[in-house]
């Protein structure tokens, strides 16, 4: 194991000479970069790590995730690795898996992933694997019906439900979003059609419930563009695709979006491309959940100052800020950078600043935030088996160690998971400050009964060693129980009952939003029917969602 302050090298050495030796160089902060473990060192590991590659952290605290080389036959394998770099393979793929997208937790614990070749049509499959790594495969692509080629696993919605992307699809080959159950029952959701995008990346769920996401390609033939500089897009939960904002390229925007979009504190998405610019060299940018689109940074790679060409995505930090990876830097092996939710890019590491490139080059994989406030990720060659191998290592940036939210929104009664660290002789767990019941499943999973009088916030959890927060906000879903009267004209004053009212911003009848409303308590709001409304079901707004009744208000005249 490796352990450096992240260092500036003093001279920038050609991509063709990257394993040579290159000259050390002086500190820069307090921010450490560590060499955690070199894939390829034993016999039959996984080695290579390349892009997409998601890296999730288990119930276990260990990280999980995949490659697409080493293994028994070189054809990949899945692992898992603990936060001080030790090291264990679950199962090897097969020749023509082709499994490049890595893993991510499910509610159950287990992991979800895909290959892009293999299964019954040679086309890909989606896949579970248990901690222990037994494999399990959940669906077989068939390129007709349900694309073909995966490129990213699918992920778990807030709703249960798994969520994934294919490049192909069944109408013209420019991809499409797929909705499958926990039982291995897919869907499509939407296809794209070039005008609306064309390959898609995997998108994240947003704080409204709706999906965001990026595709490399499609929309406006921007400068340099062959085939459309690409497309940010919104999907609804029943499948909607909405262009929120097509790529210019360059030299005013972005061009070819890469990665996974990542929402800030601010309820704004941020994310990269990999081309285009003033330099043509890749940006980042913030976009709003209506599409109102801003370009933060340029990348702008002047003799080594800074990285170009993003591979993947950003990974939101709990000071806020967002951290990445990129080509270039002073060696032309990448590096490591910061950015501001305004826009101020700092680099923390310039990779091959080793002799021999001992920590490694080309980081392919995106970012992740352990619990215990650490970054990790992998790059794709160097370590100490050089081009066969690839490092897997730690940033830290003095970050302090908080809990993370597996499920980050439900109504009142619901089994709420959270990782962390630490957890035997928990002793409160909160939302928002309402004390819950809560069971220690082990010393790093837990899991909380969201309690009456919970309101949408952080949850904090209070251990021997100190308290944690966790890194976003629980959501509390409002829920409608009843109203009364069930008819009546407008100006006339309804009674709704139910739960976590608090806070509510808008109570609308049919559709049309009230002018005069009071919340009464935590159970109940009153609400004046409001002109111009129409016989429909009340819905009831708060900061953690929207309520929906079940039945309709009948308008009378």
């Amino acid at each position: 194991m490796k352990s450096m302050t992240l260092v500036s090298g003093s001279r920038m050495v050609a991509l063709a000479f990257v394993l040579a030796f290159v000259s050390g160089a002086t500190a820069l902060q307090a921010q450490t970069y560590t060499v955690l473990y070199s894939y390829g060192t034993n016999t039959g590991d996984p080695r290579n790590p390349e892009t997409n590659g998601l890296m999730s952290q288990g119930r276990d605290g260990n990280l999980y995730s995949t490659t697409p080389l080493g293994g028994a036959t070189n054809a990949g394998a899945a692992f898992k690795i603990t936060s001080t770099g030790s090291l264990t393979k679950l199962f090897d793929f097969a020749s023509g898996d082709a499994a490049v997208g890595g893993l991510t937790l499910g509610f159950d614990g287990n992991l979800y992933g895909t290959t892009a070749g293999g299964g019954t049509s040679l086309v890909g499959t989606v896949f579970k694997t248990t901690p222990g790594g037994q494999r399990t495969t959940l669906w077989n692509f068939t390129s007709f019906d349900d694309g073909a080629n995966p490129l990213f696993p699918p992920f778990q919605g807030q709703d249960g439900n798994f969520y994934g992307v294919n490049p192909d699809d069944r109408t013209g080959d420019y991809g499409l979003v797929y909705k499958m159950t926990s039982a291995g029952v897919l869907t499509v959701l939407g296809d794209f059609s070039s005008t609306n995008g064309n390959n898609p990346n995997l998108p994240t769920q947003g704080t409204d419930g709706n999906f965001y996401g990026t595709t490399r390609f499609g929309g406006f033939n921007g400068t340099g563009c062959q085939i459309g500089c690409g497309v940010v897009y919104k999907l609804t939960p029943g499948g909607k695709i909405t262009v929120l904002h097509t790529f210019q390229g360059f030299p005013t925007e972005g061009a070819l979006p890469v990665g996974v979009l990542a929402q800030g504190n601010d309820g704004n998405f941020y994310g990269v491309t990999y081309q285009g610019g003033a330099n043509n060299q890749g940006t980042i940018f913030k976009i709003t959940p209506s599409g109102v689109y801003t370009l933060l940074y340029a990348f702008h790679d002047v003799a080594g100052s800074d990285g170009i060409n993003p591979w993947v995505g950003l990974a939101l930090g709990t000071d806020g800020n967002f951290y990445g990876t990129a080509q270039g830097g002073t060696h032309n092996a990448g590096v490591l950078f910061k950015v501001t939710p305004a826009g101020t890019e700092s680099i923390l590491y310039n990779f091959c600043s080793l002799s021999f490139c001992a920590d490694g080059f080309f980081p392919q994989t995106p970012l992740m935030q352990h619990t215990n406030g650490k970054f990790y990720g992998s790059v794709e060659s160097g370590g100490a088996n050089g081009l066969n191998g690839g490092v897997f290592y730690s940033l830290d940036m003095g970050l302090k160690p908080f809990v993370g939210l597996v499920t980050w929104t439900g109504k009142v009664g619901k089994t709420v998971e959270i990782l962390g660290q630490g957890f035997t002789g928990t002793t409160k767990v909160s939302f928002n400050g309402t004390p819950a019941s809560f069971t220690v499943v082990s010393d790093t999973y837990l899991t909380a009964t969201l309690p009456t009088g919970a309101t949408t916030g952080f949850v904090n959890v209070t251990t021997p060693g100190g308290t944690l927060k966790s890194n976003r906000k629980f959501l509390v879903t409002p829920s409608i129980v009843s109203f009364s009267p069930t008819s009546g004209p407008v100006g006339t004053v309804v009674t709704v009952t139910g739960n976590s009212f608090t806070g509510a911003t808008k109570v609308s009848f049919g559709g049309i939003k009230a002018t005069t409303f009071s919340v009464d308590s935590y159970t109940q709001i009153t609400a004046t029917v409001p002109t111009g409304a129409v016989t429909g079901k009340i819905q009831v707004t708060t900061p953690g969602g929207t309520a929906t009744s079940a039945t309709s208000f009948t308008v009378t005249p």
